[in-house]
C-alpha cells in the first residue's frame, strides 16, 4: 500500500498543516524583528543558508531513488511546495546577507519573517516526504 495523498487517514494534510504552521511562526518571527526582541545574525543566516542548499542538493539525489519507488505520487504532492520553500530560503538568506536592515525596520521584519516562513516550512514538509516514505498509510 502507498501513501496517496499523504493524508494518511487524517482530516488535513501534511503539507496543509506545515504550511499554516510556516506561516504563524513567519508572523510571529515579523513581529518580534520589529519590536526588537530578537535580532538576526549573519551567522544564522549562513547557516540558513547552507542548510538550504544541502536540502536542495540532497532532494535531488533522492529524488532519482524515489523515481522508481511505489510512492511516487506522494512525494509529487510534497515535492512543488518543497522545492518553493527551498529555493525561497535560499534568495531570501541572499538578500538578508546582502542587504542590511535597521534593527526594527518594517521591511527588514517582513523579509525575515518570510525567511523564517520559508525554512520552517522546508523543515516541516522534509517530516511530511519522511512520513510519507515510511508508508504512513499501512496498517
Amino acid at each position: 500500500m502507498t501513501c496517496s495523498n499523504c493524508n494518511c487517514g487524517c482530516r488535513w494534510s501534511c503539507v496543509g498543516i506545515a504550511i499554516v504552521a510556516s506561516i504563524i511562526i513567519g508572523i510571529i518571527t515579523a513581529f518580534l524583528t520589529f519590536t526588537a526582541t530578537i535580532t538576526v545574525t549573519p551567522a544564522f543566516l549562513w547557516v540558513v543558508l547552507g542548510i538550504a542548499v544541502v536540502y536542495l542538493a540532497i532532494t535531488l539525489v533522492t529524488s532519482v531513488a524515489i523515481r522508481n519507488s511505489g510512492i511516487r505520487g506522494c512525494v509529487c504532492n510534497i515535492l512543488p511546495v518543497l522545492l518553493v520553500a527551498i529555493l525561497g530560503a535560499i534568495l531570501i538568506s541572499i538578500i538578508l546577507l546582502a542587504i542590511a536592515f535597521a534593527a526594527t525596520s518594517v521591511i527588514g521584519a517582513i523579509i525575515t519573517g518570510l525567511l523564517l516562513t520559508f525554512f520552517s516550512l522546508v523543515v516541516s514538509l522534509v517530516a511530511c516526504l519522511v512520513r510519507c516514505v515510511v508508508g504512513c498509510s499501512r496498517e
